[in-house]
C-alpha cells in the first residue's frame, strides 16, 4: 500500500486539554503510533499522521475521538488503548470485513456494553442468532464478559427464566480438597469472575436477591447431569478443563427456549496431561453442525493493558516456533 501523510487540526486550541491528550511526554501519541504503525508529528494543535492509508485514517479517527473526550475526562494509557480497540476503528483497517448490521449494544444499569471490535461485535450477534454458541481465545478477550450481558439483557428482557452459570472444578496447580466447606463452597472461588461481572452490570444487592429467588443459579458442572435445562440462558466457562464426556453431557442437556454459551481458551489446558480437553475435541466434532456458531479471538482481541496483549503474543510465538523445532 501507498504511504500517505495526512494534517489535522483539533480544535479548540487549548493547552491544557492539547497536554491532557498528548499525555506526559507524548506518551500517548507514541502509543497510537506503535499499533496503528504510523508517525506522528505536531506543531501545537495540527498534527500530521504519515503512513498506509487505512492506518492513517483510523490514527485520524482515534485522535479526534481522544482529544474530544478531554473536555470532561483525564485520559489516561488505557482510555488510548480501548480507543483503538473499538469496532469502528477495525472497519477503517479493514480487517476482517465488517458485517452491514448496526453494532449491537446492551444496556445495563451501570452503562452500555459493546463490542470493541470485529471478533466481540460478531460474536454478540451470533449469541442472539444462535441456541449454542463457542467463545474460543485468550484471557482478557472479553468472551466470558460478553456472554454474561448477553445473560443478563435476556433475563431481563424476560426472553428466559433464570441464569445458569457453570464451571468445571479443576484446579490450576492447587487442590479442591484443602479447601474448606462442602463441593459447592470449594468450587464458589472459581466462579468468582461471573460473579463480578454479574455485580458490575446488575449490582451486589439484585444479584443477591436473584440468587436468593433461584433466577441466576450458580453450579459446578459436576452438578448438571440428569437435568433438562428449558428457557434458561446457560454460560460453561472454562471449557478447556472438561473432559470429553463432560462437555458431551453438558451440551446435551440443553433445552427448549435455551441459549448456550462455552468459553475457554484451549492454551491454559488444567487437565493432567492423560486426558484430552473436551473444548478441544468438541470444536472438531461440531464444525459442521448447524445452529451452532465458533467465534475465535486473538492477540488483538484482548482488551486488558497493552502487555497482555504482548504476553499472549509471545507465548504463541514461542509454542509455534516449538512445534516447528521440537
Amino acid at each position: 500500500m501507498s504511504i500517505i501523510s495526512k494534517e489535522i487540526l483539533l480544535l479548540p486550541a487549548d493547552n491544557s486539554r492539547l497536554a491532557n491528550f498528548c499525555g506526559q511526554l507524548n506518551i500517548h501519541l507514541r502509543h497510537i503510533e506503535a499499533r496503528l504503525q504510523v508517525d506522528i508529528a505536531n506543531r501545537g494543535n495540527q498534527f500530521k499522521i504519515t503512513g498506509e492509508e487505512a492506518s492513517v485514517k483510523a490514527a485520524g479517527a482515534v485522535m479526534q475521538k481522544l482529544f474530544d473526550s478531554t473536555e470532561t475526562e483525564h485520559l489516561t494509557t488505557e482510555h488510548v488503548h480501548l480507543a483503538m480497540q473499538d469496532a469502528s476503528i477495525d472497519e477503517l483497517l479493514a480487517v476482517p470485513e465488517i458485517p452491514s448490521q448496526q453494532f449491537i449494544t446492551i444496556k445495563t444499569k451501570f452503562g452500555m456494553i459493546k463490542g470493541r471490535g470485529i471478533n466481540q461485535q460478531d460474536y454478540l450477534r451470533k449469541i442472539t442468532t444462535h441456541d449454542i454458541n463457542f467463545g474460543v481465545g485468550p484471557a482478557g478477550t472479553g468472551k466470558t464478559y460478553l456472554a454474561v450481558a448477553c445473560a443478563v439483557d435476556a433475563l431481563l428482557h424476560e426472553k428466559v427464566r433464570k441464569i445458569i452459570l457453570v464451571r468445571p472444578a479443576v484446579e490450576a496447580g492447587e487442590k479442591l480438597g484443602f479447601l474448606p466447606g462442602d463441593m459447592a463452597q470449594k468450587v464458589d472461588p472459581y466462579l468468582r469472575p461471573l460473579y463480578d461481572a454479574l455485580y458490575e452490570m446488575l449490582g451486589f444487592e439484585r444479584v443477591e436477591k436473584m440468587l436468593e429467588k433461584g433466577m441466576i443459579e450458580v453450579a459446578p458442572l459436576a452438578f448438571m447431569r440428569g437435568r433438562t435445562l428449558n428457557d434458561s440462558f446457560i454460560i460453561l466457562d472454562e471449557a478447556q478443563n472438561t473432559t470429553l464426556e463432560q462437555i458431551k453431557m453438558f451440551l446435551t442437556r440443553v433445552g427448549f427456549g435455551s441459549t448456550a454459551v462455552i468459553t475457554g481458551d484451549v492454551t491454559q489446558i488444567d487437565l493432567p496431561s492423560n486426558k484430552p480437553s473436551g473444548l478441544r475435541h468438541v470444536l472438531e466434532v461440531l464444525k459442521e453442525v448447524e445452529g451452532i456458531s465458533f467465534t475465535f479471538f486473538g492477540v488483538r482481541d484482548v482488551i486488558r493493558h497493552p502487555i497482555v496483549q504482548r504476553i499472549v503474543s509471545a507465548y504463541e510465538d514461542y509454542e509455534k516456533s516449538h512445534e516447528l523445532n521440537p
